[in-house]
């Protein structure tokens, strides 16, 4: 029996596994493909040659082929994975299904060697933002409320934190911004159903939605987000993760108060009390670690890229 106490799950995982089945069966996955050829890319620019692999999907048949001798495991609440069994893990366009990805990436860290590579993608906050926004309005504005639709996914500095927590070395993070032009709204719920992205969320809406809601939401969307030639875009954004299972052969931050030089002098400045400035100077910029590629759209029928 289940304990009345715990918290509800976030993501209704029986819902979500019906939605896959029937994605199964499309015959094209573009956005878990464009996604494994860029992790694979990734995996490319390191130096290093991996024996024991692993991918974390729900898409074994995007796999195929792929990263040969890989033992593909599904995104299951608890992973398929044996302690130290191997020396990559990649977590394949699934943590944002996940009810505790923290969870998961700690599963993928125990199940690495010492100084073996965690590769993770997973959607990112601003993954169809367009159509949260559309339908968010048009739910408002039809029916006075609002009902959860899109599952929420984390922002590139909260997810990359979640390597930190999860013990891995050495973490980055760095985002792609992938966007596609659809027929119309409808051609990208359609495209999303297919590809088993539709809402699994527990707090769902359980009965059809209005059709004054959907189409409302319809003309919103093509009104904000239409391009010159008709058609409509959608954002998917897709946070890359990367960290290392500790070792000691690993660099190793040095112990505060060790420098055996001034910063200032290395720098070649003067060295002057905390909010005192130099006479002339600029206001600076602070920048962050964060990288953006720019994404590639690709697809057929409905679809095309922008």
């Amino acid at each position: 029996m289940s304990d009345p106490a715990a918290p509800t799950p976030l993501i209704d995982r029986p819902a979500l596994a019906r939605r896959r089945a029937r994605a199964a069966r499309a015959p094209e996955l573009f956005l878990q493909d464009h996604v494994a050829e860029g992790l694979l890319d990734r995996l490319a620019e390191v130096n290093r040659s991996f024996t024991a692999p692993a991918v974390v999907t729900a898409w074994p048949q995007v796999w195929e082929g792929r990263l040969p001798g890989a033992r593909i495991v599904p995104d299951d609440e608890v992973l398929e994975l044996e302690p130290g069994a191997h020396d990559l893990v990649l977590h394949a366009l699934a943590l944002h299904w996940a009810n505790d990805p923290v969870g998961q990436i700690i599963q993928c860290r125990r199940a690495l060697r010492p100084d073996g590579l965690f590769l993770g993608a997973a959607f990112g906050g601003q993954t169809l933002a367009e159509l949260r926004a559309a339908l968010g309005q048009a739910e408002i504005a039809v029916t006075g409320g609002l009902s959860p639709r899109i599952a929420p996914m984390g922002e590139v500095r909260d997810v990359g934190a979640l390597l930190q927590r999860a013990g891995l070395a050495l973490p980055v993070a760095d985002v792609e911004t992938t966007r596609v032009t659809y027929a119309d709204p409808f051609a990208l719920m359609r495209d999303l159903r297919a590809m088993g992205e539709s809402n699994a969320l527990t707090a769902r809406l359980r009965r059809p939605t209005r059709r004054a809601v959907m189409m409302e939401a319809a003309r919103l969307y093509a009104q904000a987000y239409g391009q010159p030639d008709g058609r409509v875009a959608a954002t998917f954004e897709t946070i890359h993760l990367a960290g290392w299972a500790p070792d000691e052969s690993q660099p190793q931050p040095l112990r505060p108060g060790s420098a055996a030089q001034r910063l200032a002098d290395a720098l070649g400045t003067d060295e002057r009390p905390a909010g005192e400035t130099a006479s002339g100077a600029g206001a600076g910029r602070t920048g962050t670690g964060t990288g953006t590629r720019a994404g590639i759209g690709t697809g057929t029928g409905d679809k095309a890229p922008d």
